[in-house]
């Protein structure tokens, strides 16, 4: 029977009685609203959202694909009573069922993370091309942020997109290591600014899910390449903030504890395809990290530290003096643009130090481009580390 016949199927002395929560109505904004079915059938099935919203929608003038149910449905039950044609009392019970209804957001699989991981094989790289490193820069995706160029569903696809693009440089490139950093902000988070309560297309749960999961996806790719290092930092999407106060450590950031969760994940003891692959944090307390590679010393930071683009170079000098980070190459993000400069010349090598902004991979930021006037075109960002240190001509966007 379908959901009409089943709606259609009431007994008008017991439609006359239902309390007022149980008659038929339904509303549509929207936005919001809700379906009140009425008395329905002892075969109604209030498990068919499909077929509830398909009945309704000409009604009310919505999309049924692009609506959805929200919560679990509500039922009010009541009593009639008659007397049959025996003379005997017969008491009968009916059910009215209440669905909320609120615009369908982007779907996501979860927990999708542990499946992805489950499906992961072991893989032995591929033999060395060549004697350089690549470095691959995951920076501001910023999971869950709806902004001009989008939401959830194009993210995924531009983050497809730019693996596709990563798998052909990747085999066309020659090098014997992969280094994969996060350069921050792979969540958007609630905690920044007030607007994100109201424009974010996933919960902070969904987006450390979809995040972490997309990142394994890279990480996977990668790993059947070459070894990969993988490098994460804290950053001010990331961090347990309440506006741009921290309310911990500066240590205490989803980014970190994605790196931890994707690590626990590939090791062997815990069911893991114990990829080639290596995991790497700052020390607690600290928001920036050096790596050698090579000799040459890489240095990660997101780039909040600086209160603009052109003065992150004057932070860099201070953390030099400081002992805290004496690199020859520094990596930042933040900023939602791509940039390469040269900053300074290391008197032990006698070349430049250079300084490499990230392009963002996320959703647009208009924030930025109100701001600044400036907000790059969505871009995977990438380069080679050789013998010789930095290799210029290598820096692509992809």
């Amino acid at each position: 029977m379908s959901i009409r016949d089943s709606l259609n199927k009431r007994r008008p002395v017991a439609e006359e009685s239902a309390p007022e929560q149980a008659k038929m109505r339904a509303e549509w904004d929207g936005t919001a609203g809700f379906i009140q079915t009425g008395k329905v059938s002892d075969d109604f099935d209030e498990q068919d959202f499909e077929g509830i919203l398909n009945e309704f929608a000409d009604e009310l003038h919505y999309d049924p694909a692009k609506v959805e149910i929200a919560g679990n449905p509500q039922v009010v039950v009541w009593e009639t009573g008659f007397r049959n044609k025996d003379g005997e009392w017969e008491k009968h019970k009916h059910h009215s069922w209440r669905y909320h209804l609120a615009v369908r957001r982007w779907a996501v699989d979860l927990p999708a993370l542990y499946a992805e991981v489950r499906r992961t094989k072991s893989v032995q790289p591929k033999k060395p091309t060549g004697e350089s490193t690549v470095v691959v820069c995951w920076a501001d995706i910023q999971t869950g942020k709806v902004d001009h160029l989008g939401g959830v569903k194009e993210l995924l696809l531009r983050l497809q997109e730019k693996r596709e693009n990563l798998n052909a440089y990747l085999k066309r490139s020659r090098f014997d290591r992969i280094i994969i950093a996060d350069v921050g902000d792979i969540v958007e988070g609630f905690d920044n600014v007030t607007a994100q309560t109201r424009t974010n297309g996933l919960s902070l749960m969904d987006q450390v899910e979809v995040a972490a999961t997309e990142f394994w996806k890279t990480i996977t790719l990668c790993a059947k390449h070459a070894p990969v290092d993988v490098l994460s930092i804290p950053s001010n999407h990331g961090q347990w903030r309440r506006g741009k106060d921290l309310v911990g450590k500066p240590t205490d950031d989803w980014g970190l504890a994605i790196s931890k969760r994707l690590e626990w994940h590939n090791n062997p003891d815990n069911q893991g395809p114990n990829l080639p692959v290596e995991f790497h944090r700052p020390p607690e307390w600290c928001e920036t990290l050096q790596f050698d590679v090579r000799g040459t010393r890489l240095g990660l930071a997101h780039g909040h530290q600086a209160s603009g683009a052109d003065r992150v170079k004057t932070w860099w000098e201070k953390m030099t003096h400081g002992g805290v980070m004496d690199c020859h190459v520094l990596l930042t993000g933040h900023f939602h643009y791509a940039s390469l400069r040269p900053h300074g010349r290391d008197q032990v090598t006698g070349k430049a130090r250079w300084h490499i902004q990230a392009s963002t991979l996320d959703n647009g930021s208009a924030w930025v481009m109100n701001k600044m006037g400036e907000d790059g075109d969505p871009a995977l960002t990438v380069f080679q580390i050789n013998n010789d240190g930095f290799d210029v001509q290598s820096f692509a966007l992809l």
